[in-house]
């Protein structure tokens, strides 16, 4: 099954749910980092760990199919 294949198949209820929580953390620390007020480093450090791993989860969720009788 090539990667294009992958994507088209359907995704389970479970790695949907991970994808939506990915997508809600992806947008948090992209909010925190391009907010225009001044942030201290910690906040902006933790906002782009939150960025990495909400596409990280995306990306995997997107990923997982359910398995088909072949």
């Amino acid at each position: 099954m090539s990667v294009l294949e992958r994507m088209g198949e359907p995704t389970p209820k479970f790695f949907r749910v991970l994808r939506t929580i990915g997508l809600s953390l992806v947008a948090a620390g992209g909010a925190v980092v391009a907010a225009p007020v001044v942030v201290p480093a910690v906040v902006l450090t933790i906002a782009g760990y939150l960025t990495v791993a909400g596409t990280v989860m995306t990306a995997v969720s997107q990923a997982a199919v359910e398995k088909l009788e072949e």
